[in-house]
């Protein structure tokens, strides 16, 4: 009889326990087939945010009194223009300084300044100045948005960025005003160094100078050197910023300190960069007659060292793009697609993510097993991170070159030029761009908004759910290559 009771109980218990798994499994699948509500992913949020913000820009642009009287605004041009602010580009339809009125250019400057912190930033920013806690969904964000690796200490992080920024941005004011305030007036000298150091420092490239960007100013050094420092000074990262502020006030205090791997990384990358493009810009343009050929060599240096560095991601010129050699060009397309550096202002797909990438590669040729960098092992996590960047980024570029040939059907060097300068977000062009036909502009927007939230973005933002990414292992499959 004891016996019997104890198998009932047993019996009952097993089926208590076999409908709570049922239960278990009916709840994952639901979860699975996503019939309940989840919250949006930081690689979905820092998309939509720029998104909003172009929407409201444009939606600001295309009010009547935005234009300068006389002058009409398409919702085509206002997006146009409301989206090369916000993703820091510098490509225009209509002349910044004669299109917009003192409203519609205190609007482009604001999202200059709001596109080139970031939304996540400028958001975070604002709840702290509430007095508000942030949450830790508000931290992840934040990290997500500056690339970080953790969550601690992103309220410091975030303040050091804020001061950092406005410093250097007032400090390149300062310096621009020993140039314009002469030249234009107190009161229109002072805007046009503010705004100038804005859009030089978040490497936005547009101006309020002329049609020409910096050409009118191609014989003032003093204007051509704040405008590189303030270009570099943005695409150099923040975290670079701090670390260098740090091992020098350090060295000052203890008389020794040590940058870290990845600042010592970036501060090399950028010479070696700038060196090289400053090299084969004069070498190629040296006797070109549209460009450097009229020029003494001093001018010809001191504009071969700006389009290097303008080339970075920045797109002020200084001399006619529309003149340089179609190998120039290719050249140009190369450091444009390259870009800043990570953390910063700059766009492109980040002189580290190169650098990784050509390390690997030379690794596998010496028959290495690791991939080392200033004696430093390179994770294959980063690896394949940054090899996904460069194949989205490289896919995007060249798509999107080969819509812009089938609409417009414009010459092979002069579409490249503006491909790939719109996805990197610097702004140079051959001055086609206000030549477009109404799909090239479409294709351009395109360009300049995945350049300013990265193609593998857009990529995360319609991807699945990430828990399940790696419940699946495969069988080792035989594959040949090379």
């Amino acid at each position: 009889m004891k016996c019997a009771l104890r198998r009932r109980r047993l019996s009952s218990h097993l089926q208590i326990g076999v409908r709570c798994d049922i239960l278990y499994k009916m709840k994952k699948d639901v979860l699975h087939n996503r019939t309940v509500p989840r919250r949006l992913t930081s690689a979905q949020i820092i998309p939509l945010g720029f998104l909003l913000l172009i929407l409201l820009g444009t939606g600001l642009l295309w009010l009547p009194f935005a234009a300068a009287p006389g002058a009409h605004t398409s919702f085509l041009t206002a997006l146009f223009t409301a989206t090369t602010s916000v993703c820091v580009t510098g490509l225009v339809v209509v002349d910044t300084y004669a299109h917009w009125s003192l409203f519609g250019k205190l609007v482009i400057l604001l999202l200059i300044q709001l596109g080139g912190l970031g939304v996540i930033a400028v958001s975070s920013s604002i709840l702290l100045l509430m007095r508000r806690r942030l949450s830790i969904r508000d931290r992840v964000l934040l990290r997500d948005a500056f690339s970080l690796d953790s969550i601690s200490g992103l309220v410091g992080f975030l303040r050091r960025v804020f001061v950092g920024v406005f410093a250097v941005e007032g400090v390149g004011a300062l310096l621009y005003a020993f140039a314009f305030v002469p030249r234009y007036g107190l009161v229109k000298g002072v805007w046009f160094s503010i705004f100038h150091a804005v859009s030089a420092f978040c490497n936005a490239g547009l101006d309020l100078i002329g049609p020409d960007s910096l050409l009118s100013y191609a014989d003032n050094a003093w204007v051509l050197s704040v405008t590189m420092a303030l270009i570099v000074l943005g695409g150099l990262g923040f975290v670079v910023w701090f670390d260098c502020q740090a091992v020098l006030g350090s060295r000052l205090r203890h008389g020794k300190a040590r940058l870290s791997v990845h600042s010592r990384l970036v501060l090399w990358l950028t010479l070696a960069l700038i060196a090289s493009g400053t090299g084969l810009v004069l070498l190629l343009e040296y006797r070109n007659p549209a460009t450097l050929g009229a020029m003494p060599f001093g001018q010809k240096l001191l504009h071969s060292l700006f389009q290097s560095v303008t080339f970075r991601t920045a797109g002020f010129a200084a001399i006619p793009q529309g003149g340089l050699m179609d190998a120039t060009v290719l050249i140009g397309c190369l450091y444009m697609f390259i870009g800043g550096s990570p953390m910063g202002t700059a766009g492109g797909v980040k002189t580290v993510t190169m650098l990784v990438l050509v390390a690997e590669a030379l690794a596998h040729v010496r028959g290495r097993s690791e991939t080392v960098l200033l004696r430093r092992r390179v994770s294959p996590a980063l690896i394949r991170k940054a090899t996904s960047i460069l194949f989205v980024s490289l896919t995007v570029s060249l798509g999107m070159s080969a819509a812009l040939l089938l609409t417009d059907g414009l010459p092979l060097s002069d579409t490249l030029y503006e491909v790939f300068s719109a996805t990197a977000t610097v702004g140079l062009s051959k001055g086609i761009t206000a030549h477009l036909s109404v799909a090239g502009r479409w294709i351009i927007i395109l360009c300049m908004y995945l350049g300013r939230i990265g193609p593998i973005s857009l990529a995360l933002f319609f991807g699945g759910d990430e828990a399940q990414k790696n419940e699946i292992r495969h069988a080792k499959g035989s594959f040949y290559v090379g």
